[in-house]
């Protein structure tokens, strides 16, 4: 088995078999374990016995299923916002937004926004607080509109980016802030609502959310939140028109599978919360209150656990020539004695290499 790179047969959930060796499975993005979910797979297969594989048309067709706006208002609400519109990615919601704002704009990019929202504009190197500061002077200083792209959460070195500065953003200065919340929709906020309630502006500032449905909702399409009358400036763009949408049969599923997302949450809370009062070592692990994932900068922390049969998240970031980024994720699926038995093992790691 290679250190580098494992090809699987199959999708893993809690567990993994690799060469015929099973291992313990703490990585991925499937936080809510959707992805190997029983009952949202049963759920799943009645959509698709109503819905067929996929529907490759437009949304702006004459045959018009009312199952998506079906899923867009159960996902505003869910969220807490006006308005929502579904794609196909997550990374179409952001290319989608980039081009309603090309030309129109100034466009200020946070550290660690996502390849979906670049754009042509203006990119920060520093902290996410840094940048803050620096959107500050900018819109104090100057007239035009602003877009600011920024993530609700680094995924890699696990922290949350805080948007309580919005409250004081300059009165006279037209802005949109748009944030992808792909890492925290479903898992963070209450119940899993994600980032939306966070967002509070003033009447001269456009909120806006964007994420993948295929982390912890375990579907494959893309979200956006905003105003209804922003909302529909997207539905007539040609971007969205000329799109396919999400398959209906999943958007089936995740609308039945409703009381299971909310279960999935409390699992994985109780999960996250099992895991840091065993480990009890901020030294080694960080990450932020009832997160599933947590960074460590003791990259020999991975080779330690896959001796130990559990299989974490490692790989070179932002290029192969980097440094490795090395990650413990939890997710709903995992039993109690999987969280004790992988608790038991960094605890060991602790207790030999860093005495």
């Amino acid at each position: 088995m290679s250190d580098k790179n494992i090809t699987l047969e199959a999708l893993p959930g809690r567990s993994i078999d690799i060469d015929g060796t099973p291992f313990l499975y703490f990585s991925g993005t499937s936080y809510l374990g959707m992805s190997r979910n029983e009952i949202f797979q049963e759920l799943l297969r009645e959509g698709l016995a109503r819905y067929g594989a996929n529907f490759g048309g437009s949304r702006l067709g004459n045959i018009r299923f009312a199952v998506f706006e079906e899923a867009e208002i159960w996902l505003a609400g869910f969220a807490g916002a006006e308005a929502g519109l579904t794609v196909s990615s997550g990374t179409l919601a952001g290319r989608l937004l980039v081009e309603h704002f090309r030309g129109k704009a100034s466009l200020y990019f946070a550290p660690g926004t996502h390849p979906a929202l670049w754009g042509e504009g203006n990119y920060f190197q520093g902290t996410f607080e840094s940048w803050v500061g620096y959107i500050m002077q900018e819109a104090a200083r100057g007239q035009g509109p602003m877009v600011l792209f920024a993530n609700s959460v680094d995924p890699l070195l696990v922290r949350k980016n805080a948007f309580e500065w919005l409250q004081q953003f300059p009165p006279g200065r037209p802005a949109t802030v748009v944030v992808d919340d792909s890492h925290g929709f479903g898992v963070c906020g209450a119940n899993g609502s994600g980032v939306w309630k966070e967002l509070e502006a003033p009447d001269n500032v456009e909120a806006v959310v964007i994420s993948s449905l295929g982390k912890a909702m375990g579907i494959p399409g893309g979200l956006i939140l905003s105003s209804r009358a922003w909302i529909q400036q997207i539905w007539h763009s040609p971007f969205f028109g000329g799109a396919s949408p999400a398959p209906p049969a999943f958007l089936y599923a995740m609308l039945k599978a409703a009381p299971l997302y909310q279960s999935a949450h409390q699992k994985l809370l109780a999960n996250i919360r099992r895991f840091e009062q065993r480990t009890g070592c901020p030294a080694l692990l960080c990450s932020f209150g009832d997160y599933p994932a947590f960074y460590t900068p003791e990259a020999a922390l991975a080779p330690w656990l896959k001796e130990k049969s559990c299989l974490i998240s490692q790989f070179a970031y932002p290029t192969p020539e980097d440094e490795p980024v090395t990650r413990i994720v939890l997710n709903a699926l995992h039993e109690k004695e999987d969280i004790d038995y992988l608790a038991d093992a960094v605890l060991a790691y602790k207790k030999e290499k860093m005495p």
